[in-house]
């Protein structure tokens, strides 16, 4: 009688417990925890819009373009092609470490990227959706950084 009850209660226990999706003000946190606010001169605010833009503010992301031949990881989807190790691996990371919801190596990565000389138009969801907006203030609303 107990065996059934006991694995009843290991199986509600080991079930997955929700989506990766984080919420916004716990991004704004981290990102700016990490030192990405003014990074290269651009606000926390465009990083936020970008991390929403790019992922749903799901670190664990993972997307597959086969039209571009890339798969793109985590929070800013970090293209193989070129940052992690599938590709060119620039940033010196795996792309698994990508999907980390610390965001340690994530934020280390998009460091690299946006030293580069397109800076945050690396990202085209970025120079369509973030980088003309007169809104961007509407990332932090309401967080306590």
């Amino acid at each position: 009688m107990r065996a059934p009850l006991l694995l009843s209660l290991i199986g509600y226990l080991a079930a997955p417990t929700g989506s990766a999706i984080m919420g916004r003000c716990e991004i704004a946190k981290i990102l700016s925890d990490g030192g990405l606010n003014y990074f290269e001169g651009y606000s926390l605010q465009n990083w936020v819009c970008l991390a929403y833009f790019e992922s749903k503010f799901n670190p664990t992301a993972v997307y597959e373009n086969a039209k571009g031949g890339y798969m793109g990881y985590g929070l800013f989807q970090i293209r193989d092609t070129n940052w992690c190790d599938h590709g060119k691996n620039l940033c010196r990371v795996s792309c698994s470490a990508l999907l980390n919801p610390n965001l340690k190596d994530t934020i280390k990565c998009a460091k690299t990227i946006v030293k580069g000389k397109q800076g945050m138009g690396a990202w085209p969801t970025w120079s369509r959706n973030c980088q003309l907006s007169d809104t961007l203030d509407r990332w932090l609303d309401g967080c306590k950084l």
